[in-house]
């Protein structure tokens, strides 16, 4: 099983995870089967059904009320992610026989999986209208409302959630990252294997620092338990100087570094280009990480109580307290959708500028200075 695999085994396992305990085995017979079916188009489409099947189920509780729409985003996402790799192959060409190249896929693949069922649970436990008055309060401010008589939810459930206007740019987005990321790690781009390490490590370095710093949103309950007040500064500082400047060193160095097959010089032109795919490369690495990680550690915290204490280091919470905390974590989780959109176009802008100011004018290392023609050399 290579890597992709795993991923994408890893990816289903967080998936049943949402499904009632006694339906996660006969759902697991399902996809098993489908060593039984001949490989190619028949076994892919066993699969795309059974993904079909398996998003019903783990989307089915009424409780659900956006269910149709979450629905058609899980199953979509499946189903691009099983045939999106097949066109890029045909209009990119093979994928880069680079390590750095297939990590990136596998990487790309498995926390576009991971936000799959984080999302669903996140969104599943903000939107759902407590009975309880004190809690349908907290509730009712934290959607935005002023008073409890401003929440239109009926209590126990759903207030139904974003509507298809906000799950058809998150699947366009989704889209634009599989896109770029395959078309990056394909042979036809002429990426090399160092611009595509120099971007991955600038942003994986990124990621973490702001994971740190926003593990549950932005608010300041995100770091409060841990990282009280002002300890939190330092790393702030650092997370806005790599949301600027971690781009702008990924694409100097990667336009000062590109060397194409057998350690050859590339063009000025070519080595710009690198420069600006590291940066970019950067700030989307960076974003689907901390993104991944953020949905992820919120979704946990939901459904895991151990975690919510842990979190604040023991303190003794109220029922209310508590749910304050969750409501608030969930509802501030919005925030890592922003990151997706704006961390690549901060890192494209930054990029360029980096690549632009970069000094190319001399040669780099083994690229030969042409010589002028003249009726001697001729």
């Amino acid at each position: 099983m290579n890597r992709l695999n795993r991923a994408a085994a890893a990816g289903r396992r967080a998936v049943v995870w949402l499904l009632p305990a006694g339906r996660r085995e006969w759902i697991a017979a399902i996809w098993a089967e489908a060593y039984e079916v001949p490989p190619g188009l028949a076994r892919l489409a066993w699969r795309a059904g059974g993904a079909w099947v398996l998003a019903r189920e783990a989307l089915l509780p009424r409780r659900l009320g956006r269910a149709a729409v979450s629905r058609f985003h899980v199953i979509a996402t499946v189903l691009l992610l099983a045939g999106l790799p097949l066109l890029a192959r045909r209009f990119f060409g093979p994928p880069s026989p680079s390590r750095a190249g297939r990590s990136l896929r596998v990487f790309c693949c498995a926390a576009i999986l991971a936000l799959l069922p984080a999302l669903a649970v996140v969104e599943a436990f903000a939107n759902l209208t407590p009975a309880q008055p004190a809690y349908r309060y907290i509730f009712c401010i934290a959607q935005g409302w002023s008073n409890i008589q401003g929440c239109h939810g009926v209590p126990g459930r759903s207030t139904g959630g974003p509507a298809w206007a906000g799950e058809i740019p998150l699947m366009l987005m989704t889209i634009a990252y599989l896109g770029v990321i395959l078309f990056l790690t394909s042979r036809r781009s002429r990426v090399t294997r160092g611009t595509l390490a120099i971007g991955a490590g600038t942003g994986l370095l990124f990621g973490v620092v702001m994971y740190a710093v926003a593990p549950l949103g932005l608010t300041n309950d995100a770091t409060d338990p841990w990282l009280p007040g002002s300890t939190a500064d330092p790393l702030v500082a650092l997370a806005w100087t790599l949301l600027i400047g971690g781009p702008a060193a990924a694409a100097v160095l990667a336009a000062w570094r590109g060397r194409g097959p057998g350690g050859a010089a590339l063009p000025r032109k070519v080595r710009i280009g690198q420069g600006i795919a590291a940066g970019v490369l950067a700030n989307g690495t960076a974003a689907l990480f901390v993104s991944a990680l953020g949905f992820g550690t919120t979704a946990l915290m939901l459904r895991s109580s151990w975690l919510l204490h842990w979190l604040n280091h023991g303190q003794h919470l109220t029922a209310i307290a508590a749910y304050r905390y969750e409501i608030s974590a969930g509802t501030d989780t919005s925030v890592y959708a922003l990151m997706l959109i704006w961390f690549p176009v901060i890192g494209l802008i930054m990029s360029a500028l980096g690549a632009a100011c970069t000094p190319l004018g001399r040669p780099a290392p083994g690229e030969l200075t042409p010589v002028p023609a003249t009726p001697g050399n001729q």
